[in-house]
């Protein structure tokens, strides 16, 4: 057969799964070689592109610390000063060697003691009653001693004690000073006069009963949700309301108001035991539900006690 004849043939004749396998294969290389070059056209980071794809990275942020806060503590040494100011009270020079001296004197070695007589009365308590910061380490300490005669001493004490309140020293002796003077009593908010007949008043003094002599449950006296736990034990025999005093109006309403009305009442009461009566008085917010007041909060002084789901 002539050559040319059978070249047609092989170019006329159908293609095996082989040669199109190897014809892919060709046509990946040609136009890898040309993304290649038109990459190199383009610049250097187009050609590393080109090259190599490389897979996208996700890297975890690092976890940050919580950033710790150091704040200055002011060191109040008031405790320091009593516990110097009782102990050198009870100690006397030429008696070094008692327990007292030794305590004194370990807390301001610098201090001489006092020269007192073996007949001298000692101080029956010594409060703290004011402290001053006068500087960032110095401070200046009010301490009251009473005596069992009656007789109320102020003393100022210096001491310095570092931020952190790890140490304290006594810089100096003691000085007599006069006491703090008395404040003026503002006005009290209680200027509604509840009878003590009334069902609000009733509800106070049941409660307050409860409460401060075990006479009945408290719980059955409480709002919902409230939580107030009895005296224990006991501390009184019995109880006699004196005067309930009110903020609101409505304290003084014909009969209960509306759900949800809330007042605030000041309870006197005389409390009883076998050493003799004492009088005393608690704050006391009441809120009306279902014809009845009941207790929704109870404080004494500035410490509210309220709340809790029971």
């Amino acid at each position: 057969m002539p050559r040319a004849t059978q070249s047609r043939k092989e170019q006329t004749a159908p293609a095996t799964a082989a040669d199109a396998r190897l014809q892919q294969m060709r046509r990946r290389v040609h136009l890898g070689r040309l993304g290649v070059w038109a990459a190199v056209a383009a610049g250097p980071i187009a050609l590393a592109v080109a090259v190599a794809t490389p897979a996208t990275v996700v890297r975890a942020a690092p976890a940050t610390k919580p950033a710790t806060v150091k704040t200055a503590v002011s060191a109040n040494p008031s405790g320091y000063a009593t516990v110097f100011l009782s102990a050198w009270l009870r100690s006397r020079a030429g008696a070094e060697s008692t327990a007292q001296a030794r305590l004194a004197q370990s807390m301001a070695p610098d201090v001489d003691l006092p020269g007192t007589a073996d007949a001298q009365p000692e101080p029956e308590s010594v409060v703290a009653v004011r402290s001053a910061q006068q500087t960032g380490t110095a401070w200046s300490v009010t301490l009251a001693a009473q005596y069992t005669d009656g007789r109320l001493r102020y003393y100022a004490v210096p001491v310095t004690a570092d931020a952190s309140g790890a140490t304290f020293a006594v810089t100096g002796p003691p000085g007599v000073v006069a006491g703090p003077a008395r404040a003026e009593v503002p006005t009290s908010p209680y200027g509604v006069s509840v009878p003590t007949d009334s069902d609000l008043s009733a509800t106070a003094g049941e409660f307050l009963a409860a409460y401060l002599t075990g006479a009945g449950e408290v719980d059955r006296y409480l709002s919902p949700g409230v939580q107030l736990s009895p005296v224990s034990p006991a501390p009184y025999e019995t109880l006699t309301l004196q005067q309930v005093l009110a903020v609101e109006e409505a304290a003084v309403a014909e009969s209960v108001p509306a759900d949800g009305t809330r007042v605030r009442v000041m309870t006197q009461v005389e409390a009883r035991d076998r050493a003799g009566w004492w009088p005393l008085a608690y704050e006391l917010t009441l809120t009306a539900r279902s014809g009845r007041w009941e207790i929704t909060a109870l404080q004494t002084g500035t410490t509210a006690q309220a709340g809790g789901t029971r």
